[in-house]
């Protein structure tokens, strides 16, 4: 099966920048454990784990069509982690870019004639709404709240209680 080069590449670059948005969040999970929240740092590393499992879609994909992505350098995440807020605005743009990423994804997969991969990048583009959708309305919650401890703590604890299989994962 004959695969568009540019398309190879584009797609190997998106393995590249979900492996990417794993080690950001994993970041900032680290960073909401300094902030004595960890429910949120939960909700982080699970984020983190998601990311891999979007990687392993896409490299899935890329080997079932004979193809062997290379994953690309990815350097240490720079985030503003001085504040909660800060935190989940790091998440929300991280996920805009991972979004207009796999838009510009499809956008080649059209242009170059490669439809086998168009309902994969259908879940991804539902996935990335909510995903913004999800991160969007935490982070008007935690603007709702601003310093209140109690408004923090809440959230933390809803945060934490995120279903998820990361026991391997847990600190604590």
């Amino acid at each position: 099966m004959s695969i568009d080069p540019r398309f190879a590449a584009a797609l190997a670059d998106q393995i590249t920048l979900e492996l990417e948005s794993s080690i950001a969040y994993l970041q900032l999970s680290i960073a909401l454990e300094n902030h004595d929240l960890p429910g949120m740092a939960r909700w982080m590393r699970l984020q983190s784990d998601e990311e891999r499992v979007h990687a392993a879609k896409f490299t899935a994909h890329a080997t079932d069509r004979g193809l062997a992505p290379q994953i690309g350098a990815i350097a240490s995440p720079v985030i503003d982690t001085s504040s909660v807020v800060k935190c989940f605005e790091a998440s929300l743009a991280h996920e805009k870019k991972v979004s207009e990423s796999i838009r510009n994804l499809y956008r080649l997969a059209q242009e170059v004639g490669e439809i086998d991969v168009i309902p994969l990048l259908h879940w991804f583009i539902d996935e990335q709404v909510e995903e913004e959708a999800t991160v969007g309305e935490i982070l008007g919650r935690l603007r709702l709240v601003g310093d209140d401890g109690s408004g923090l703590l809440r959230i933390d604890d809803q945060l934490g209680s995120r279903p998820g299989a990361d026991a391997a994962a847990e600190t604590h």
